[in-house]
């Protein structure tokens, strides 16, 4: 974990580089369990295919692995969209001068990806709204977010969508959908048969090994496609 400094703020991140140290940015925006080992993994694992990726600690340092704390902790967390929010935007701003300032001359300076697990994916595609200038790729995993003003984005978004999910169900997803494609947005989903909720995540129980690793070869070649 590092801290950075911007706009007066201190983002506390977990930063992951490639071995030459340059590449387009991700920012990985965690599930309501806080950054935990997995979404720091997949920093390191978008590092070793070529990007810069930083995780904002949305919680400051709070994480769990019980789904009741993991609600308490939400509960709070909605206490505060605005600080949230603002975390992310400076976290959006320490990434873009990182990459501009990396050797080889800044490779993806001025277009940032984001990807969001679940609550991370629910302020993912907001800030897709919010901070539309930055953000030129979206990736969602289990998250379906309608009403927001899609037509304000400039990002390309891939959904990724468990069957069988308690918390968002299919409906939910083709709504967003809509939305996205209404606003003249690509978007590129997929749904994995017989998944639930966090079958991304493998200290999950919901853990699918096949489905896990097709979503992340989609979601590497979505990342080259839109940031080389």
């Amino acid at each position: 974990m590092r801290a950075f400094q911007s706009e007066g703020r201190t983002i506390n991140a977990y930063l992951a580089e490639p071995e030459h140290r340059s590449g387009a940015g991700v920012l990985v925006l965690h599930a309501w369990w806080g950054l935990t080992q997995p979404f720091r993994q997949i920093c390191d694992q978008l590092a070793e295919a070529g990007f810069v990726a930083l995780a904002p600690d949305l919680y400051h340092g709070k994480t769990t692995t019980a789904i009741e704390e993991a609600e308490a902790l939400v509960d709070a967390l909605n206490q505060e969209k605005e600080r949230v929010r603002d975390d992310i935007a400076g976290a959006v701003q320490v990434l873009l001068q990182h990459v501009a300032t990396s050797p080889a001359g800044g490779r993806g300076q001025g277009k940032l990806a984001v990807v969001g697990f679940s609550l991370g994916g629910a302020y993912a595609l907001d800030l897709s709204v919010k901070e539309a200038e930055e953000i030129a790729a979206v990736v969602t995993f289990y998250c379906a977010y309608s009403g927001l003003e899609y037509s304000r984005a400039r990002a390309a978004y891939l959904c990724h969508f468990a069957e069988n999910d308690p918390f968002d169900p299919p409906e939910a997803f083709a709504e967003m959908e809509q939305e996205i494609q209404a606003a003249g947005r690509p978007i590129t989903s997929y749904t994995y048969p017989g998944t639930t909720h966090w079958f991304f995540e493998e200290n999950r129980p919901e853990y699918d090994a096949q489905a896990a690793h097709v979503a992340w070869e989609r979601t590497v070649e979505f990342l080259h496609e839109r940031l080389d």
